[in-house]
Protein backbone atom coordinates (compact mmCIF):
# COMPACT_ATOMS: atom_id res chain seq x y z
CA UNK A 1 0.00 0.00 0.00
CA UNK A 2 1.41 3.21 -1.09
CA UNK A 3 2.21 6.19 1.31
CA UNK A 4 -0.55 7.89 -0.14
CA UNK A 5 -3.09 5.50 0.48
CA UNK A 6 -2.12 5.20 3.86
CA UNK A 7 -2.36 8.64 4.76
CA UNK A 8 -5.80 8.90 3.31
CA UNK A 9 -8.55 9.16 6.03
CA UNK A 10 -11.72 6.86 6.69
CA UNK A 11 -15.34 8.17 5.86
CA UNK A 12 -16.62 9.02 9.40
CA UNK A 13 -20.19 7.15 9.91
CA UNK A 14 -21.61 10.04 12.28
CA UNK A 15 -24.02 12.04 10.69
CA UNK A 16 -22.93 15.38 9.50
CA UNK A 17 -24.45 17.29 11.67
CA UNK A 18 -22.25 15.62 14.54
CA UNK A 19 -18.65 16.96 14.75
CA UNK A 20 -16.88 16.49 11.16
CA UNK A 21 -13.83 15.36 10.43
CA UNK A 22 -11.30 17.57 9.21
CA UNK A 23 -8.21 16.91 7.00
CA UNK A 24 -5.23 16.75 8.57
CA UNK A 25 -3.43 17.14 5.06
CA UNK A 26 -3.53 19.29 2.28
CA UNK A 27 -5.06 18.10 -1.06
CA UNK A 28 -2.90 19.06 -4.20
CA UNK A 29 -5.25 20.60 -6.64
CA UNK A 30 -5.05 21.99 -10.17
CA UNK A 31 -7.35 24.79 -10.95
CA UNK A 32 -9.74 24.65 -14.22
CA UNK A 33 -11.74 26.93 -16.02
CA UNK A 34 -12.64 28.62 -19.78
CA UNK A 35 -13.37 32.68 -20.01
CA UNK A 36 -13.32 34.17 -23.91
CA UNK A 37 -10.29 35.93 -22.57
CA UNK A 38 -8.35 32.79 -22.27
CA UNK A 39 -7.01 34.58 -18.92
CA UNK A 40 -6.21 33.30 -15.47
CA UNK A 41 -7.41 35.91 -13.49
CA UNK A 42 -10.61 34.41 -13.12
CA UNK A 43 -9.16 31.69 -11.07
CA UNK A 44 -8.17 34.23 -8.31
CA UNK A 45 -10.79 33.38 -6.63
CA UNK A 46 -11.45 30.11 -6.91
CA UNK A 47 -7.82 29.74 -5.43
CA UNK A 48 -9.23 31.60 -2.67
CA UNK A 49 -11.98 29.04 -2.42
CA UNK A 50 -10.26 26.25 -2.42
CA UNK A 51 -7.12 27.25 0.08
CA UNK A 52 -10.18 28.00 2.50
CA UNK A 53 -11.35 24.48 1.56
CA UNK A 54 -8.34 23.13 2.61
CA UNK A 55 -6.52 22.43 -0.56
CA UNK A 56 -2.92 23.58 -1.96
CA UNK A 57 -3.60 25.09 -5.73
CA UNK A 58 -0.65 23.87 -7.66
CA UNK A 59 -1.56 24.40 -11.20
CA UNK A 60 -3.95 26.16 -13.20
CA UNK A 61 -5.46 25.70 -16.93
CA UNK A 62 -8.00 27.84 -18.58
CA UNK A 63 -9.73 27.39 -22.15
CA UNK A 64 -10.31 30.03 -23.94
CA UNK A 65 -13.71 29.40 -25.75
CA UNK A 66 -16.93 31.03 -26.17
CA UNK A 67 -18.79 28.44 -24.57
CA UNK A 68 -17.70 25.18 -22.73
CA UNK A 69 -17.83 22.06 -24.29
CA UNK A 70 -21.37 20.16 -23.57
CA UNK A 71 -19.77 16.82 -23.22
CA UNK A 72 -16.51 17.45 -21.42
CA UNK A 73 -16.67 21.43 -20.49
CA UNK A 74 -13.15 21.73 -21.93
CA UNK A 75 -11.99 20.85 -25.33
CA UNK A 76 -10.31 17.49 -25.80
CA UNK A 77 -7.53 18.83 -26.55
CA UNK A 78 -7.22 20.93 -23.27
CA UNK A 79 -8.50 18.16 -21.67
CA UNK A 80 -5.42 16.07 -23.05
CA UNK A 81 -3.28 19.33 -21.36
CA UNK A 82 -5.06 18.76 -18.21
CA UNK A 83 -4.48 15.12 -17.94
CA UNK A 84 -0.59 15.26 -18.18
CA UNK A 85 -0.28 18.77 -15.94
CA UNK A 86 -2.52 16.91 -13.13
CA UNK A 87 -0.04 13.60 -13.45
CA UNK A 88 2.52 15.93 -13.67
CA UNK A 89 2.19 17.83 -10.32
CA UNK A 90 0.99 14.62 -8.32
CA UNK A 91 -2.53 16.24 -7.96
CA UNK A 92 -5.37 14.63 -6.98
CA UNK A 93 -8.00 16.58 -7.12
CA UNK A 94 -9.36 19.10 -9.93
CA UNK A 95 -11.37 21.88 -9.24
CA UNK A 96 -13.83 24.06 -12.04
CA UNK A 97 -14.44 27.18 -11.88
CA UNK A 98 -18.20 26.44 -13.27
CA UNK A 99 -20.81 24.12 -12.32
CA UNK A 100 -20.73 21.26 -14.10
CA UNK A 101 -23.69 18.51 -15.29
CA UNK A 102 -23.73 14.95 -14.32
CA UNK A 103 -22.53 14.05 -17.50
CA UNK A 104 -19.57 16.21 -17.82
CA UNK A 105 -18.43 14.94 -14.09
CA UNK A 106 -18.64 11.77 -15.24
CA UNK A 107 -16.73 12.14 -18.43
CA UNK A 108 -14.46 14.08 -17.30
CA UNK A 109 -13.29 11.97 -13.78
CA UNK A 110 -12.84 8.93 -16.24
CA UNK A 111 -10.80 10.79 -17.97
CA UNK A 112 -8.83 12.56 -15.52
CA UNK A 113 -8.52 9.29 -13.64
CA UNK A 114 -8.41 11.82 -10.57
CA UNK A 115 -11.18 13.17 -8.11
CA UNK A 116 -13.24 16.41 -9.84
CA UNK A 117 -15.02 18.98 -8.15
CA UNK A 118 -16.80 21.71 -9.43
CA UNK A 119 -17.12 25.75 -7.77
CA UNK A 120 -20.49 24.64 -6.02
CA UNK A 121 -19.41 21.60 -4.74
CA UNK A 122 -16.32 24.07 -3.64
CA UNK A 123 -18.67 26.40 -2.00
CA UNK A 124 -20.96 23.81 -0.41
CA UNK A 125 -17.75 22.20 1.29
CA UNK A 126 -16.48 25.29 3.25
CA UNK A 127 -20.22 25.83 4.28
CA UNK A 128 -20.26 22.50 5.66
CA UNK A 129 -17.36 23.28 7.23
CA UNK A 130 -18.51 26.32 8.99
CA UNK A 131 -21.92 25.88 9.81
CA UNK A 132 -21.78 25.91 13.88
CA UNK A 133 -26.33 26.66 14.54
CA UNK A 134 -28.38 23.95 14.02
CA UNK A 135 -30.70 25.70 11.82
CA UNK A 136 -26.97 26.50 9.57
CA UNK A 137 -26.13 22.70 9.62
CA UNK A 138 -29.48 22.31 7.91
CA UNK A 139 -29.33 24.65 5.57
CA UNK A 140 -26.32 23.17 3.95
CA UNK A 141 -27.01 19.93 4.51
CA UNK A 142 -30.08 20.60 2.32
CA UNK A 143 -28.22 22.29 0.06
CA UNK A 144 -25.51 19.29 -0.86
CA UNK A 145 -28.45 17.01 -0.93
CA UNK A 146 -30.15 18.95 -4.12
CA UNK A 147 -26.96 19.09 -5.27
CA UNK A 148 -26.07 15.40 -4.69
CA UNK A 149 -29.54 13.89 -5.81
CA UNK A 150 -29.79 14.57 -9.52
CA UNK A 151 -25.64 13.40 -9.78
CA UNK A 152 -26.58 9.71 -8.05
CA UNK A 153 -27.36 7.96 -11.80
CA UNK A 154 -23.91 9.79 -12.89
CA UNK A 155 -21.73 9.02 -10.26
CA UNK A 156 -23.25 5.10 -9.83
CA UNK A 157 -20.47 2.89 -8.30
CA UNK A 158 -18.24 5.92 -8.23
CA UNK A 159 -19.63 6.50 -4.90
CA UNK A 160 -17.80 5.01 -3.28
CA UNK A 161 -15.20 7.98 -3.61
CA UNK A 162 -17.21 10.06 -0.66
CA UNK A 163 -14.10 8.87 1.64
CA UNK A 164 -12.82 12.02 2.29
CA UNK A 165 -11.19 15.19 1.40
CA UNK A 166 -12.66 18.37 -0.67
CA UNK A 167 -15.91 17.80 -2.27
CA UNK A 168 -17.10 14.90 0.13
CA UNK A 169 -17.74 16.17 3.60
CA UNK A 170 -21.43 16.59 4.64
CA UNK A 171 -24.45 13.98 3.11
CA UNK A 172 -21.69 11.69 1.90
CA UNK A 173 -20.32 10.77 4.73
CA UNK A 174 -23.28 9.68 6.62
CA UNK A 175 -23.90 5.92 3.92
CA UNK A 176 -21.37 5.00 1.33
CA UNK A 177 -23.77 3.71 -1.05
CA UNK A 178 -26.78 6.62 0.12
CA UNK A 179 -29.46 6.30 -2.50
CA UNK A 180 -32.59 8.30 -4.20
CA UNK A 181 -35.35 7.02 -1.72
CA UNK A 182 -33.21 8.09 1.57
CA UNK A 183 -32.17 10.95 -0.10
CA UNK A 184 -35.20 12.04 -0.43
CA UNK A 185 -36.58 11.24 2.66
CA UNK A 186 -33.84 13.07 3.80
CA UNK A 187 -34.36 16.29 2.39
CA UNK A 188 -38.59 15.99 3.56
CA UNK A 189 -37.16 15.79 6.75
CA UNK A 190 -34.57 18.89 6.80
CA UNK A 191 -37.31 21.01 4.86
CA UNK A 192 -39.91 20.13 7.74
CA UNK A 193 -36.82 20.88 10.64
CA UNK A 194 -36.38 23.93 8.38
CA UNK A 195 -39.96 24.66 8.55
CA UNK A 196 -40.08 24.81 12.15
CA UNK A 197 -36.87 26.90 12.87
CA UNK A 198 -37.97 29.29 10.48
CA UNK A 199 -41.57 29.70 12.34
CA UNK A 200 -39.29 30.23 15.55
CA UNK A 201 -37.25 33.28 13.86
CA UNK A 202 -40.05 35.22 12.31
CA UNK A 203 -41.56 34.84 16.11
CA UNK A 204 -38.27 36.75 17.24
CA UNK A 205 -38.47 38.79 14.02
CA UNK A 206 -41.86 40.11 14.83
CA UNK A 207 -40.60 40.66 17.86
CA UNK A 208 -38.55 43.43 17.03
CA UNK A 209 -40.75 44.24 14.18
CA UNK A 210 -43.94 45.30 16.78
CA UNK A 211 -41.02 47.43 19.06
CA UNK A 212 -40.65 49.59 15.73
CA UNK A 213 -36.83 49.45 16.36
CA UNK A 214 -35.15 49.76 12.63
CA UNK A 215 -33.55 47.06 11.67
CA UNK A 216 -29.96 47.20 9.79
CA UNK A 217 -28.58 44.40 7.09
CA UNK A 218 -24.87 43.78 7.19
CA UNK A 219 -24.60 42.43 3.33
CA UNK A 220 -21.18 42.23 1.10
CA UNK A 221 -18.86 39.78 -0.21
CA UNK A 222 -17.09 37.19 1.08
CA UNK A 223 -14.26 38.16 3.46
CA UNK A 224 -14.83 42.15 2.69
CA UNK A 225 -14.80 43.21 6.82
CA UNK A 226 -18.28 42.66 8.02
CA UNK A 227 -17.78 40.73 10.47
CA UNK A 228 -14.69 42.95 11.97
CA UNK A 229 -17.23 45.93 11.41
CA UNK A 230 -20.01 44.44 13.22
CA UNK A 231 -17.51 43.93 16.19
CA UNK A 232 -16.00 47.54 16.17
CA UNK A 233 -19.55 49.21 15.92
CA UNK A 234 -21.46 47.23 18.71
CA UNK A 235 -18.60 44.92 20.22
CA UNK A 236 -20.65 41.32 19.69
CA UNK A 237 -17.75 39.10 19.46
CA UNK A 238 -18.33 37.95 16.11
CA UNK A 239 -15.54 34.87 14.79
CA UNK A 240 -13.08 37.05 12.62
CA UNK A 241 -11.28 35.42 9.93
CA UNK A 242 -9.36 35.74 7.34
CA UNK A 243 -10.93 33.41 5.21
CA UNK A 244 -14.12 33.28 2.63
CA UNK A 245 -17.56 32.34 4.51
CA UNK A 246 -16.10 32.98 8.01
CA UNK A 247 -19.84 33.54 8.88
CA UNK A 248 -22.75 31.59 8.45
CA UNK A 249 -24.99 32.23 11.18
CA UNK A 250 -26.49 35.70 11.65
CA UNK A 251 -26.04 37.93 14.65
CA UNK A 252 -28.38 40.31 15.53
CA UNK A 253 -27.12 43.26 18.07
CA UNK A 254 -28.42 46.47 19.54
CA UNK A 255 -26.69 49.91 18.04
CA UNK A 256 -26.58 53.04 19.40
CA UNK A 257 -26.87 55.72 16.77
CA UNK A 258 -25.47 59.20 17.57
CA UNK A 259 -28.98 61.11 18.03
CA UNK A 260 -29.97 58.56 20.46
CA UNK A 261 -32.24 56.11 18.29
CA UNK A 262 -31.65 52.51 18.91
CA UNK A 263 -31.38 49.78 15.91
CA UNK A 264 -30.62 46.38 15.70
CA UNK A 265 -28.13 45.40 13.13
CA UNK A 266 -27.72 41.63 11.88
CA UNK A 267 -24.34 40.29 10.51
CA UNK A 268 -25.29 37.48 7.13
CA UNK A 269 -23.26 35.32 5.04
CA UNK A 270 -21.12 36.73 2.41
CA UNK A 271 -22.08 36.99 -0.93
CA UNK A 272 -19.71 35.92 -3.91
CA UNK A 273 -19.89 35.18 -7.67
CA UNK A 274 -21.93 32.36 -8.85
CA UNK A 275 -23.87 31.67 -5.22
CA UNK A 276 -24.97 28.15 -6.14
CA UNK A 277 -28.91 28.97 -6.52
CA UNK A 278 -29.60 25.62 -3.54
CA UNK A 279 -27.43 27.25 -1.43
CA UNK A 280 -29.62 30.54 -1.96
CA UNK A 281 -32.60 28.76 -2.00
CA UNK A 282 -31.51 26.77 1.19
CA UNK A 283 -30.38 30.04 2.90
CA UNK A 284 -33.81 31.79 1.69
CA UNK A 285 -35.46 31.96 5.46
CA UNK A 286 -31.68 33.23 6.64
CA UNK A 287 -32.00 35.75 4.10
CA UNK A 288 -35.43 36.99 4.95
CA UNK A 289 -33.83 39.36 7.46
CA UNK A 290 -32.25 41.08 4.82
CA UNK A 291 -34.90 41.54 2.63
CA UNK A 292 -36.66 43.29 5.54
CA UNK A 293 -34.36 45.62 6.96
CA UNK A 294 -35.35 49.00 7.07
CA UNK A 295 -31.40 49.65 5.95
CA UNK A 296 -28.47 47.67 4.03
CA UNK A 297 -25.43 48.52 5.40
CA UNK A 298 -22.78 47.44 2.09
CA UNK A 299 -19.40 46.49 3.40
CA UNK A 300 -17.03 46.32 0.62
CA UNK A 301 -13.46 45.78 0.28
CA UNK A 302 -11.97 48.45 -0.87
CA UNK A 303 -8.64 47.37 -1.68
CA UNK A 304 -10.14 44.55 -3.66
CA UNK A 305 -8.75 44.76 -7.25
CA UNK A 306 -11.98 43.67 -8.66
CA UNK A 307 -14.29 46.03 -6.01
CA UNK A 308 -16.59 46.89 -8.60
CA UNK A 309 -17.22 43.67 -9.42
CA UNK A 310 -17.63 42.44 -6.01
CA UNK A 311 -20.16 45.33 -5.38
CA UNK A 312 -22.30 44.45 -8.93
CA UNK A 313 -22.45 40.72 -7.59
CA UNK A 314 -23.53 41.86 -4.37
CA UNK A 315 -26.39 43.83 -5.52
CA UNK A 316 -27.35 41.27 -7.92
CA UNK A 317 -27.85 38.51 -5.16
CA UNK A 318 -30.11 41.66 -3.14
CA UNK A 319 -32.17 42.00 -6.48
CA UNK A 320 -32.69 37.82 -6.15
CA UNK A 321 -33.87 38.24 -3.17
CA UNK A 322 -36.19 41.06 -3.25
CA UNK A 323 -34.57 43.20 -1.43
CA UNK A 324 -32.67 45.42 -4.33
CA UNK A 325 -35.03 48.35 -3.16
CA UNK A 326 -34.42 48.95 0.53
CA UNK A 327 -32.19 51.48 1.00
CA UNK A 328 -28.28 51.38 0.58
CA UNK A 329 -25.72 52.61 2.96
CA UNK A 330 -21.83 51.67 1.03
CA UNK A 331 -19.27 51.15 3.07
CA UNK A 332 -15.26 51.30 1.77
CA UNK A 333 -13.84 49.11 4.21
CA UNK A 334 -10.06 48.36 4.67
CA UNK A 335 -9.03 51.84 3.27
CA UNK A 336 -6.34 51.76 5.57
CA UNK A 337 -4.16 49.18 3.12
CA UNK A 338 -4.50 51.45 0.15
CA UNK A 339 -2.39 54.50 -0.49
CA UNK A 340 -3.62 58.27 -0.80
CA UNK A 341 -3.41 58.06 -4.11
CA UNK A 342 -5.48 54.74 -4.34
CA UNK A 343 -7.88 56.21 -1.55
CA UNK A 344 -8.71 59.27 -3.71
CA UNK A 345 -9.46 57.04 -6.59
CA UNK A 346 -11.70 54.75 -4.59
CA UNK A 347 -13.27 57.94 -3.73
CA UNK A 348 -13.45 59.08 -7.24
CA UNK A 349 -15.82 55.84 -8.06
CA UNK A 350 -17.47 55.27 -5.07
CA UNK A 351 -18.51 59.18 -4.08
CA UNK A 352 -21.74 57.44 -2.49
CA UNK A 353 -19.09 55.13 0.16
CA UNK A 354 -18.06 56.09 3.35
CA UNK A 355 -14.60 55.49 3.71
CA UNK A 356 -13.70 53.12 6.83
CA UNK A 357 -11.51 50.73 8.26
CA UNK A 358 -12.74 48.44 11.02
CA UNK A 359 -10.11 46.69 11.92
CA UNK A 360 -8.39 50.19 12.87
CA UNK A 361 -11.86 51.70 14.14
CA UNK A 362 -11.48 55.15 11.60
CA UNK A 363 -14.09 56.44 9.65
CA UNK A 364 -16.83 55.03 12.09
CA UNK A 365 -18.55 58.19 13.64
CA UNK A 366 -19.50 59.53 9.78
CA UNK A 367 -20.39 56.20 8.98
CA UNK A 368 -23.00 56.03 11.99
CA UNK A 369 -24.30 59.38 10.97
CA UNK A 370 -24.76 58.62 7.63
CA UNK A 371 -26.70 55.69 8.83
CA UNK A 372 -29.00 57.51 11.16
CA UNK A 373 -29.80 59.73 8.40
CA UNK A 374 -30.57 57.29 6.21
CA UNK A 375 -32.81 55.43 8.46
CA UNK A 376 -36.24 56.18 7.57
CA UNK A 377 -37.57 58.61 10.16
CA UNK A 378 -40.92 59.24 12.63
CA UNK A 379 -43.40 60.84 10.70
CA UNK A 380 -44.63 63.05 13.06
CA UNK A 381 -42.92 65.88 15.72
CA UNK A 382 -44.29 66.27 18.95
CA UNK A 383 -43.07 68.58 21.93
CA UNK A 384 -43.37 67.02 25.16
CA UNK A 385 -43.41 67.72 28.68
CA UNK A 386 -42.66 64.51 31.03
CA UNK A 387 -43.26 64.85 34.43
CA UNK A 388 -40.33 63.34 36.88
CA UNK A 389 -41.89 60.72 37.97
CA UNK A 390 -42.57 58.93 34.69
CA UNK A 391 -39.28 59.40 33.22
CA UNK A 392 -39.84 55.85 31.82
CA UNK A 393 -41.96 57.31 29.12
CA UNK A 394 -38.66 59.44 28.36
CA UNK A 395 -36.38 56.64 28.62
CA UNK A 396 -39.07 54.83 25.99
CA UNK A 397 -38.86 57.71 23.67
CA UNK A 398 -35.02 57.37 23.77
CA UNK A 399 -35.23 53.67 23.27
CA UNK A 400 -37.89 53.35 20.14
CA UNK A 401 -38.67 57.08 18.85
CA UNK A 402 -36.29 60.02 17.43
CA UNK A 403 -35.33 62.30 20.13
CA UNK A 404 -34.04 65.53 18.94
CA UNK A 405 -33.70 67.29 22.25
CA UNK A 406 -34.54 66.80 25.79
CA UNK A 407 -33.87 69.00 28.80
CA UNK A 408 -34.70 69.39 32.06
CA UNK A 409 -37.31 72.07 33.30
CA UNK A 410 -38.98 73.04 36.96
CA UNK A 411 -41.90 70.44 36.38
CA UNK A 412 -40.08 67.63 34.40
CA UNK A 413 -38.23 67.13 31.42
CA UNK A 414 -39.03 69.03 28.33
CA UNK A 415 -38.56 66.59 25.31
CA UNK A 416 -39.06 67.37 21.18
CA UNK A 417 -39.30 64.12 19.37
CA UNK A 418 -40.15 62.26 16.16
CA UNK A 419 -42.97 59.77 16.66
CA UNK A 420 -45.03 57.33 14.87
CA UNK A 421 -48.57 56.94 14.85
CA UNK A 422 -49.05 54.06 17.24
CA UNK A 423 -46.94 55.96 19.93
CA UNK A 424 -49.25 58.73 20.32
CA UNK A 425 -50.53 56.42 22.39
CA UNK A 426 -48.65 56.75 24.90
CA UNK A 427 -46.56 59.89 24.54
CA UNK A 428 -49.08 62.01 23.61
CA UNK A 429 -51.07 62.79 27.05
CA UNK A 430 -47.83 64.20 27.22
CA UNK A 431 -48.40 67.01 24.58
CA UNK A 432 -47.69 70.67 25.78
CA UNK A 433 -49.89 71.62 22.48
CA UNK A 434 -52.13 69.55 19.97
CA UNK A 435 -50.34 67.56 17.56
CA UNK A 436 -50.82 68.38 14.30
CA UNK A 437 -50.73 65.86 11.63
CA UNK A 438 -49.53 68.20 9.17
CA UNK A 439 -46.16 68.04 10.40
CA UNK A 440 -46.01 64.30 9.04
CA UNK A 441 -43.24 63.52 6.50
CA UNK A 442 -43.67 60.37 4.19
Amino acid sequence: MSDRRRRRPRAVTESPLSERWRPTYRERAVLAGWNTAGDETSLDELAALADTAGAEPVGRLVQKRTEPDPATFLGRGKLDELHAMVHGLDAGLVVFDEELTPAQLRNVEERLGVKVVDRTALILDIFSQHARSREGKAQVELAQLNYLLPRLRGWGEAMSRLGGGIGTRGPGETKLEVDRQHINRRLTKLRRDLAGLTRARRVKRAGRERSRVPQISLVGYTNAGKSTLMNALTQAGVLVADQLFATLDPTVRRLKLPGGRRATISDTVGFVRKLPHDLVEAFRSTLEEVALASLILHVADASAEDVEEQVAAVRDVLAEIGAGGIPEVLVLNKMDLLSDVDRARAGRRHPEGVPASALRGEGLDPLLERVEAALPRPPIEVELLVPYERQDVVARLYREAEVIAAEPNTTGTSVRARVREDQLAWAGGFAVRPVSRRSRLG
